[in-house]
């Protein structure tokens, strides 16, 4: 076993090796395969359409509102969720509870959403759902601090990334070519991540954690405990920093990327879903490559900050394309040189992230790990609200919602730059 002599939570878990080890990355990318294409079918193609439908003249509006409040409640559950699971004394050990019952709750919610014919009960059970699947997001994600050895992080961050990524970009797809069978969408989304995560936590068993000591909350100093002082910890708030830059920029596109075909390419109902669909399986191809090769490149060099700067570098350049050209040829580059710059972000900030966790917390990953979670939750929160009021403010002029991505970004890259923990 590697890492024996490592302190806190990785004292008490090996490392897993072997058949074990290949197992678990691969099941993780899996799932995070399925919980990303849930995200992107549902947030970028089946929501709005359902809400289009549901009042068309307000659509923006709606939209936002329901990102907002959203958002909200999912930048709260993700930490706190994060923080539990990290008490958790069980003999499925701390993370499996939370992975298997988030996915039940959250697909029992999601189906529920299809059948929804008001605004106000689709937000309710949308919310719903987005708080059972960011419960059980942490935990996945800390399993990678929790069973993997430092030095191997980046081919396992490239491994699941890579997941990820193909799964925000199959999840448009297969939404694009079903939003006119809701129920059969929601469906099968809500049934895949379910079956996907009760089978993971079968096939993985986690050590048991019920002989842990138990640490017993005492509710001032938990909560107390989520805030992380930049001062004390400044690669900490730099990496927080990075990820919420660019996912203000990443958000802000994505979330209206159906609304910006329609009202700033100009193209039909229809069209435009089809169109979402095609230029996700473009992006698909360049991230799975993107993703895999950076991962495998990474762990070679012993390197991440080179990594993640050039994918923000690409993300930016990828959302000038539009602007120069606001027709189809503008997008299919867009879905291109997004695809590339996003699978390198993606598959190498998970393993970044893990490596500026704040060393005198031992025990609390989960926690930290949620803490940065929110840095990709709170701009689900501003960014579509901001997008929003540029939009009014332009006269509905999509423009100005590329050139603020842009900035965002790029920015994104500064953050990266003072980390010193990192190569």
């Amino acid at each position: 076993m590697h890492g024996s002599a490592t302190q806190g939570a990785e004292a008490r878990t090996p490392w897993v090796q072997g058949a074990a080890r290949w197992r678990l990355q691969l099941s993780l990318m899996v799932n995070f395969f399925l919980l990303m294409g849930l995200y992107s079918g549902v947030l970028g193609v089946l929501l709005p359409n359902q809400i289009a439908e549901l009042s068309p003249a307000s659509k923006e509006n709606n939209l936002a509102l329901l990102f907002a409040i959203t958002s909200v409640f999912s930048t709260l559950a993700t930490p706190i969720a994060g923080a539990l699971s990290d008490r958790t004394r069980s003999r499925w050990g701390r993370r499996a509870p939370w992975i298997a019952i988030g996915s039940l709750i959250g697909s029992a919610s999601l189906f529920g959403v299809s059948m929804m014919t008001g605004f106000w009960s689709l937000m309710v059970l949308w919310v719903m759902a987005a708080v059972a699947y960011n419960s059980m997001q942490p935990a996945m994600t800390t399993l990678i601090a929790d069973r993997f050895a430092p030095e191997t992080r980046g081919s396992v961050s490239g491994i699941v990334g890579a997941g990820m990524t193909a799964g925000l970009t199959a999840g448009t797809v297969v939404a694009g070519y079903l939003a006119s069978q809701r129920m059969l969408a929601y469906g099968l989304f809500a049934g895949a991540i379910a079956a996907s995560c009760v089978a993971f936590v079968a096939l993985n068993r986690e050590p048991p954690s019920d002989a842990l000591p138990r640490r017993p909350i005492h509710w001032a100093a938990f909560f107390k405990s989520f805030w992380i002082s930049p001062r004390e910890h400044p690669d900490f708030a730099w990496a927080f920093a990075s990820r919420f830059t660019i996912y203000m920029g990443y958000q802000a596109v994505a979330a209206y990327l159906l609304y910006i075909l329609r009202d700033y390419v100009g193209l039909g109902d229809d069209a435009s879903n089809l169109a979402i669909a095609n230029m996700a399986m473009v992006t698909l191809v360049c991230l799975v490559v993107s993703s895999l090769a950076s991962g495998w490149l990474s762990d070679r060099l012993q390197r991440r900050k080179p990594f993640v700067i050039g994918g923000s570098l690409f993300m930016g350049a990828a959302m000038v394309a539009p602007l120069l050209a606001p027709s189809m040829a503008g997008m299919w580059v867009y879905a291109a040189v997004i695809g590339v710059g996003y699978g390198m972000f993606m598959s190498i900030d998970m393993a970044l992230m893990t490596q500026v966790l704040p060393k005198a917390a031992l025990g609390d990953e989960g926690k930290d790990l949620g803490v940065l979670t929110t840095a990709v939750n709170i701009p689900q929160i501003i960014s579509p609200v901001m997008a929003a009021v540029l939009l009014g403010i332009f006269g509905g002029d999509y423009r100005a919602i590329f050139i603020a991505a842009v900035v965002f970004v790029f920015g994104s890259a500064l953050c990266v730059l003072p980390i010193k923990s990192v190569r």
